[in-house]
């Protein structure tokens, strides 16, 4: 048991630059004296005593002038890098060069002042072995005194090249009381067999269960250069199943001072297991829209507004108009602003959207040239219960601001819609189709007018990981507390995109088309519900947290359209954004129909504004609902 004094003595004390100068000269005074006993024999320690004396007093003084150039004391000799041998290298390499030169030319002139080339040749081999040797001998006794295993989890590295063996070199390194390194997994042929950082490379087959088991370790670290693969593979399920612990690292590019801390190695989400491509966007075409303009963004402290935000807020625009009508998430965006965009000048307004008379204000104020509407009320149960609010914040908002919009001269108007919207089944899906039919006929209207008119773009998706009262916080705080994991459906399923990808691509349909369009977003692959909660069981660790169904909730479906069957689609450049043609309206005739609804939903009798929704968007077929009678009629 190591002695607690001792332990923190030498844990706290640093060697002064002087005494490691002192050990360096040292080293070259002893290996002066072995190199003439090496090239004659001991001794010609007495007997070329002066010789040796002019050899050392060169030597010394030269390497001295040398280290001083490379600084090669400077440093803290338990951190010793292979930047700090390679300056002692160069120091010393130029010391006994010119040592040698000065053998040469005076030899014959002057002799007897400095000893022949041989000898300083392994003068200078015996310099470099053991000073280099002194910085390795501490370091590792460092390492030793502080290292304490009792607590140390042994870990596998998938990915045994650069990534990998950063990560390794990471846990020896800061991490060696929490992580002990007991070999890699690669994919690579030529690496398997082999031994690196002292431990064996095995191959990612069949038997890796087994070697993991037999190693006694159970938890396995991606290198970032990997997810792909492991997204791609059957390998995260199969060593979900065996109670294998994931965890992955970030990028070298973001390691605090390019190490890794232990903060920085993290649990691997469901989200990092989605298998989704990335999505790349013309930055330069979406800068060109965004910089330099006063940006207004509604709904900007809920999930997809915030990251709308910090994505709008990296192009530089001239000001950022942030509204919402929930104060302690805008107060939120608001100091995240002050930390970090401090310099761009940011509006964070408390407002409603159907608030007309104050979003005139506001707009007569700021006037927004670029308008992101993100702000709605979302959730499906809710709305079945609060028709009157889906109407006056969905549908009255959106058009109050939209008209606004017009205006005021806005460039652009670009409305975030949804799935839900396509054959709706419930009161948020139909109200964000109103919102669609509204916008598109005024946008109609408005390019048939000719002259500068602002351009109004939509954007349908599915479901974002993550957002605010979504299906993945509500597993993941349902698994923290024991469980049970409530599921509707056993077959239900959904599209996924991570909240920073859809938002990424809202900003590159941002920049698209002329007005009047429905972008909607290539999602990926649909997941099934119930697999999502089984895998993140998995990614828990827990074995007793059980997945329980429901049933379907009000206005529910069990898959979501991102198109109506009746609509088709044209490409865009960008592969992952196509333009839904659907039925166009007039607008004379919508407006005076919104109004109607609009109207009706301030009688709060929730069958009649129902109704009129049902009139207005004819494929609004109730599911599990109690408005289901008004289809029977």
């Amino acid at each position: 048991m190591k002695p607690n004094f001792f332990h923190r003595y030498l844990s706290s004390k640093v060697l002064p630059i002087w005494t490691i100068l002192l050990i360096d000269v040292f080293i070259i005074v002893i290996a002066s004296l072995l190199a003439y006993a090496l090239r004659y024999d001991f001794r010609s320690l007495f007997l070329e005593s002066s010789s040796i004396e002019k050899t050392i007093i060169w030597s010394v003084v030269v390497n001295l002038i040398f280290f001083r150039v490379f600084r090669t004391y400077s440093n803290v000799l338990r951190f010793s890098s292979f930047i700090d041998i390679i300056r002692i290298f160069v120091a010393l390499t130029v010391s006994y060069v010119l040592l040698m030169l000065l053998s040469v030319f005076a030899g014959d002139n002057m002799p007897g002042m400095i000893a022949p080339v041989s000898v300083l040749f392994m003068a200078y081999v015996c310099s470099f072995a053991m000073m280099a040797c002194s910085r390795v001998i501490v370091k590792t006794f460092f390492e030793l005194i502080n290292f304490d295993g009792r607590h140390s989890v042994n870990v596998f590295i998938y990915g045994a090249k650069e990534a990998g063996v950063n990560i390794a070199k990471a846990l020896r390194v800061n991490l060696r009381n929490h992580y002990r390194l007991r070999g890699f997994i690669a994919d690579e042929p030529e690496l398997i067999g082999k031994v690196m950082m002292g431990v064996k490379v095995y191959p990612n087959d069949e038997n890796i269960i087994d070697v993991l088991n037999e190693r006694r370790a159970h938890t396995l670290i991606i290198s970032p250069a990997k997810m792909e693969e492991l997204k791609k593979s059957d390998m995260a399920d199969r060593l979900l199943a065996n109670g294998i612990k994931l965890m992955t690292a970030p990028p070298l590019s973001e390691w605090n001072a390019q190490t890794l801390n232990k903060n920085q190695l993290k649990e691997i989400q469901i989200e990092d297991l989605l298998q989704r491509d990335p999505i790349v966007i013309d930055i330069q075409k979406v800068a060109s829209h965004l910089e330099g303009k006063r940006v207004m963004i509604t709904g900007a402290a809920g999930s997809i507004g915030s990251e709308i935000m910090r994505q709008v807020a990296s192009f530089n625009p001239y000001k950022l108009i942030l509204i919402d009508q929930a104060e302690t998430p805008l107060h939120d965006i608001r100091l995240e602003l002050q930390d970090r965009w401090r310099d761009i000048d940011a509006e964070t307004i408390v407002a409603d959207i159907s608030n007309a008379p104050r979003m005139e204000a506001i707009f007569k104020e700021f006037r927004p040239q670029y308008i992101f509407h993100a702000a709605a009320y979302k959730h499906v149960p809710m709305m079945e219960d609060n028709v009157s609010e889906a109407i006056q914040t969905n549908v009255y908002g959106t058009r109050t601001v939209a008209d606004l919009a017009v205006k005021y001269g806005a460039e652009k108007f670009v409305m975030i819609s949804t799935d839900k919207a396509v054959n709706p089944t419930n009161v948020m899906g139909c109200s964000k189709r109103i919102c669609e039919i509204y916008v598109q006929s005024l946008a109609k209207k408005l390019q048939k007018q000719g002259g500068h008119v602002t351009q109004f773009i939509t954007t349908r998706f599915g479901n974002v990981l993550g957002s605010n009262g979504s299906v993945i916080p509500r597993f993941r705080d349902q698994i923290q507390r024991g469980g049970p994991v409530t599921v509707t459906h056993p077959e239900i399923i959904r599209y996924f995109m991570t909240i920073p990808e859809a938002c990424r691509l809202v900003l590159e349909a941002g920049s698209m088309g002329s007005g009047g369009e429905i972008y909607i977003f290539d999602m990926g692959r649909p997941v099934k519900i119930v697999d999502l909660a089984k895998r993140m069981i998995s990614l828990s660790g827990r074995t007793d947290v059980k997945i329980e169904f429901t049933g379907l909730r009000h206005g529910e479906k069990l898959y979501e359209e991102l198109l109506n069957v009746k609509e088709l689609t044209k490409p865009t450049y960008h592969e992952k954004i196509m333009i839904a043609t659907v039925r166009e309206y007039d607008y004379d005739e919508v407006k005076d129909r919104i109004q109607h609804l609009i109207d009706v939903s301030y009688t709060y009798d929730q069958m009649k504004i129902v109704a009129a929704m049902k009139d207005l968007v004819p494929e609004f077929i109730s599911k599990n609902s109690c408005f289901e009678v008004l289809d029977k009629k």
